[in-house]
């Protein structure tokens, strides 16, 4: 799936997913079938790379934390996202994300590099 998005190949990714899929952001919680999602990834303002940094599998379930890299507005922007990841029949059936921006600031406005 990783591998796919940071191609950019759009078709192979939607291959892989259960004609019943659901992402879920529980950040904002939005929800989108297989078809949305795709286009959703695809048309997202900016997107350049996505790089796996972590993979847990067992099972028929999967965790992926993720560094994803864009740019608008004239500047690269960061985030990292972990995905919850369920597998059904050999295609993935459910996607819970979460976000987290990287220029983010602790609440004590301390930065640790």
């Amino acid at each position: 799936m990783c591998d796919r998005i940071d191609a950019h190949d759009w078709a192979a990714l939607a291959r892989l997913l259960h004609p019943e899929f659901v992402c879920r952001l529980a950040h904002t919680g939005e929800q989108f079938g297989g078809p949305d999602w795709v286009r959703f990834n695809a048309e997202y303002p900016g997107f350049e790379q996505l790089e796996l940094l972590d993979l847990v599998a067992s099972g028929n379930r999967a965790v992926c934390r993720a560094r994803v890299v864009g740019g608008s507005q004239g500047s690269d922007e960061e985030f990292q996202v972990a995905g919850f990841i369920t597998q059904r029949d050999g295609l993935i059936a459910e996607l819970v994300e979460v976000w987290a921006d990287c220029d983010a600031t602790p609440p004590d406005g301390t930065r640790v590099q």
